[in-house]
């Protein structure tokens, strides 16, 4: 019987890798800080930010809240006091991994339509 590989899951982000896959500022993230007081994330003893997955989802939700659907800082704050599920977008990759698969795919897709653009279609 094959052994099942532990899978080592991390607990803390540091901001800057928090604001690339949100693809925000980091001080945009400090700013939401300030203005959402529930979003508190743990801190080093140098004092910088580690954010857990519950704070990197509430980030998600606000972003959602405020860039996509346009909410005021004050609506996303009601709307995020009333515990009513927000449709964000899904948080189980990160969008520059994502991206850069799509990319790939794309690429293979290209260079195969080059191919048969020189050779002709693999009809076999």
């Amino acid at each position: 019987m094959p052994l099942k590989e532990k899978s080592i899951e991390r607990m803390y982000w540091p901001i800057g890798e928090v604001a690339e896959t949100l693809g925000v500022n980091t001080s945009l993230l400090r700013y939401w800080e300030k203005e959402f007081g529930t979003l508190r994330p743990k801190r080093t003893i140098k004092g910088d930010r580690l954010y857990t997955k519950d704070d990197i989802e509430q980030l998600r939700q606000i972003q959602h809240l405020v860039k996509d659907r346009g909410f005021t800082l004050q609506g996303a704050k009601d709307q995020l006091k009333r515990h009513e599920p927000v449709e964000a977008p899904p948080a189980a990759e990160l969008p520059v991994e994502a991206i850069r698969r799509k990319l790939e795919q794309v690429k293979a897709q290209l260079l195969q339509l080059r191919q048969d653009a020189v050779t002709g279609p693999d009809l076999s």
